[in-house]
């Protein structure tokens, strides 16, 4: 549990793409992202600032750039998770750019970089199909502007409007996309939730479905004996026993089967688990586990599961290399597992009792463990069988 709320207390610390902000402090982050890119504001700040302009135009100037300024920032954070109705986004788009031009044409060639603000605008808040020609427009329209005021270096302005709104496009798209696979993946989890009720809903009523029957039937039957035929009520009260020993034994097994750990589950854990804390993971594909028994199995993930947490909790590792291999021993085949890490290891000088734990678990399974320093790290080898009691070794 207490991994759980350090993982959701991380989660909570990132900043997170295609979405409002969910507090103060997640919006001034948000904003110190945006900030950078109001560089191209120095221009008409220096501009304004050196008094070349009458007291009018210059207090018109200020006003302007404040209401562009503005204007940007709204459109850039409402488009972050609850964009603005279409017919009022077009309108702000269409004031930001009537703004540049304005401000451009009687101000000079100081404030042609405000058309860079209006091809972000128009990468981030339009789809591809209308950013793919409204950007175009607006380089055009900088560069028919930029003509009419004499600026100079037009060309680089050009590229840079260019390639500054059909990136932000491209950003656009990809903040989509990981919302998108952000929902697919919940919705992917809640149906899998979903099928494994079923299933195990499925499995108790095969399970127990006979069974109590049975045992209803025969209890029912036992009432009807017992006046005239004690010995016989006897007989089926055993057999109401035995069902019911036989019924118990199943669910255990059910049970212990659902609780049951996989090797493939605990790769995908330790990968979110080792990124979460900042742990740079090597994670081997997809084990091959054809022949592996169950019980080899769980013990081995078990092994990940223990080696991953020391990872995380407190070797202070920067990497961390997981690998899944089968060997050929004296002993029959070996399904080998081995964690190491570059970190410093834990506290304490002797193994702990998760370790511990995990050497009797392994042992029972009839494997082995191996921990110790590598290097400049912590290795951990766990070995299991990789067949069957009955297939290991040879015929002889």
């Amino acid at each position: 549990m207490t991994d759980d709320r350090i993982g959701e207390a991380r989660q909570d610390r990132l900043l997170r793409m295609g979405e409002p902000p969910r507090d103060l402090g997640e919006a001034w982050r948000k904003l110190v992202w945006i900030l950078p890119w109001l560089i191209f504001l120095s221009s008409p700040v220096r501009d304004l600032a050196a008094g070349a302009h009458t007291p009018g135009a210059t207090a018109g100037g200020w006003a302007g750039l404040a209401a562009f300024t503005g204007t940007y920032l709204a459109l850039i954070f409402r488009n972050m998770g609850r964009p603005f109705p279409q017919r009022v986004l077009v309108c702000l788009v269409a004031v930001l750019g009537v703004l540049a031009v304005a401000l451009s044409l009687t101000l000079g060639s100081a404030w042609v970089g405000l058309f860079v603000y209006v091809a972000v605008v128009c990468g981030t808040a339009f789809p591809l199909r209308v950013a793919s020609w409204t950007i175009p427009l607006t380089t055009a329209v900088m560069l028919a502007v930029g003509q009419v005021v004499g600026a100079g270096d037009m060309w680089t302005l050009v590229l840079l409007v260019l390639l500054v709104g059909f990136a932000m496009s491209g950003v656009r798209q990809l903040v989509r996309t990981t919302v998108e696979l952000r929902q697919a993946r919940a919705t992917v989890a809640q149906l899998a939730a979903n099928e494994e009720r079923l299933r195990l809903a499925r499995d108790l009523h095969d399970l127990l479905g006979h069974s109590l029957s049975l045992i209803t039937l025969k209890s029912e039957l036992a009432g009807r004996m017992l006046p005239a035929h004690p010995d016989k009520a006897a007989q089926q009260v055993a057999d109401i026993e035995q069902v019911s020993r036989q019924a118990l034994v199943d669910v255990r097994e059910a049970v212990t089967g659902y609780r049951r750990p996989r090797l493939t589950a605990e790769l995908a854990g330790a990968q979110v688990a080792l990124t979460a804390a900042g742990v740079s993971p090597a994670l081997p594909a997809e084990p091959d586990l054809t022949g592996v028994p169950e019980e080899s199995e769980a013990a081995l993930a078990w092994a990940l599961r223990e080696a991953v947490t020391n990872v995380v909790r407190h070797s202070g590792a920067r990497r961390c290399a997981v690998e899944v291999v089968r060997r050929q021993t004296l002993d029959g085949p070996m399904l080998e597992l081995s964690v190491e890490d570059d970190g410093t290891g834990g506290p304490g000088n002797g193994p702990g009792n998760g370790l511990t734990g995990l050497q009797e678990r392994l042992e029972k399974a009839g494997g082995m463990l191996e921990a110790g320093r590598a290097g400049r790290g912590f290795r951990l080898v766990a070995r299991v069988p990789a067949a069957a009691p009955g297939h290991v070794g040879s015929p002889a």
